[in-house]
């Protein structure tokens, strides 16, 4: 129940991941790493793929674009975890966290969203072939992503939006190493009813379609793939999914064992998994993509010796 004050606060404060000074002080050094690795990789996929004309194609579009929201997924939450430990300070203001909230709900849909769209691009790569570029337009391809663009926005802000009714009293502190909507929910002391109903059926519902996309896809995928009739075209097919599916296990994985629950059985134990997919998930990213990609390779050791070539001139 609120207090006969209701001014509300003006101020949260963020326990970390461990609460323990020596444990913060090895995380610190390794999330400033991975932050670090996460730009750069994210970044070096988007140039890359902006500066040889060979990959101007839908698949390496929306991988360009997926880059771009997990540099601006990651970006969210870490540097002001990173900026007060430097700072010792644990505070963050109440509106640097409704903003966080915002743009986290924002990136951690798109996310998703993109992932299904690179389904499908995969389903008709595979199953239809022939069809592939008069399928994939260009301005199929550009309405693929402006779309969710629309609808994560929308969607954030009307959690933001309700977010902000609400009435916080002395309890401002959140285990977390970050605003997390469901961390922030929970320390409110005016009704909440509103905000789970929009969790459970408007949130609920971002989450499954994309999902619901991508097992679609798949079905169809192996479905068609199965009928092929060498051992070798099953292998290259399913060859230009592995990466997508690695990224799709990552994400999912650690999202369905924490946003699929009721908010009241949230847990600081569930930190982990959410460390899993905003900051672990966009880290590996650039790895899986490069690694297992021989265009990707290939475009990425032209574009270094260039450089290398240019700077000596």
């Amino acid at each position: 129940m609120c207090r006969d004050n209701k001014t509300g606060i003006t101020e949260f404060f963020l326990l970390g991941l461990s609460g323990q000074p020596e444990q913060e002080e090895i995380l610190f050094g390794m999330f400033t790493w991975m932050y670090l690795v996460t730009i750069t990789g994210n970044f070096l996929i988007t140039l890359v793929i902006c500066s040889d004309k060979h990959l101007h194609t839908p698949m390496y579009f929306f991988l360009a674009n997926l880059s771009c929201v997990d540099i601006c997924f990651s970006s969210v939450t870490t540097p002001k975890m990173l900026v007060n430990h430097m700072l010792g300070s644990e505070s963050i203001s109440y509106v640097e966290c409704m903003i966080q909230v915002y743009f986290f709900i924002t990136f951690i849909n798109m996310d998703g969203f993109l992932l299904s769209v690179m389904a499908y691009d995969r389903y008709v790569a595979i199953c239809s072939p022939l069809h592939y570029t008069m399928i994939m337009r260009p301005k199929l391809c550009v309405f693929l992503v402006t779309i969710p663009w629309v609808i994560t926005n929308l969607h954030a802000l009307l959690h933001t939006l309700l977010m902000v009714q609400l009435t916080f009293s002395h309890n401002n502190v959140v285990h977390h190493f970050f605003c997390d909507p469901y961390a922030i929910l929970k320390l409110s002391c005016s009704d909440t009813f509103t905000n789970e109903l929009m969790v459970s059926t408007a949130g609920g519902l971002m989450s499954i379609t994309p999902f619901s996309c991508i097992t679609i896809s798949y079905a169809y995928i192996f479905s068609n793939v199965l009928k092929f009739p060498s051992i070798q075209g099953i292998r290259k097919a399913l060859s230009t999914c592995g990466s997508h599916l690695t990224v799709v296990s990552f994400f999912y994985g650690a999202i369905l064992g924490i946003y699929m629950r009721p908010s009241s059985s949230y847990s600081v134990q569930d930190t982990v998994a959410t460390v899993i997919f905003t900051v672990v998930t966009p880290l590996v990213n650039p790895f899986i993509y490069s690694l297992r990609n021989s265009d990707m390779k290939r475009a990425l050791r032209k574009l270094i010796i260039r450089r290398l070539v240019l700077s000596r001139l």
